[in-house]
């Protein structure tokens, strides 16, 4: 099976470590030469040891679940043989705190709209492609967190 690299580099800003006083930023570098500047989100470290410019864990971690959503939906509606001509998702990812006391990612719901060719399914048909999309995402497969499917025209 595939393999999927990431290299994440953090180096010391100079400041006081030791008290918590530093910066988190970072990078994430990837495969294809892409490198992304990220931090913690500002609500779970604030400025200035965090920059909400950059992505942070809990954000990339909700990309992830809709790319994949997205990318397995579009291969699946295209065997079927319909059209998609646009896909736009404004995913929402929730924070609980677990039973240990420890917070996680708990729900992201995915909130695709999407615009058809000529030859688009029915509501029937948009829920059963939904349906396939989530069962068959690597990233879904992956992880406890509830995704829920909320599309709409």
């Amino acid at each position: 099976m595939a393999e999927h690299h990431a290299s994440i580099e953090w180096t010391t800003d100079g400041g006081e470590f030791t008290r918590g006083r530093y910066s988190r930023k970072h990078t994430w570098s990837f495969d294809g030469g892409v490198t992304v500047a990220a931090s913690p989100a500002p609500a779970v470290v604030p400025e200035p040891w965090s920059d909400p410019a950059a992505v942070d864990p809990e954000e990339a971690f909700v990309a992830s679940l809709a790319a994949c959503h997205m990318l397995t939906f579009l291969h699946v509606a295209s065997r079927k043989k319909f059209e998609v001509r646009s896909y736009r998702d404004d995913a929402v990812g929730t924070m609980a705190k677990g039973e240990n006391g420890v917070p996680w990612v708990a729900t992201v719901t995915l909130q695709p709209r999407i615009e058809y060719g000529e030859s688009g399914p029915t509501a029937e048909e948009e829920r059963e492609l939904h349906h396939l999309a989530h069962e068959q995402c690597f990233i879904a497969n992956s992880v406890k967190t509830e995704v829920k499917v909320e599309a709409g025209g």
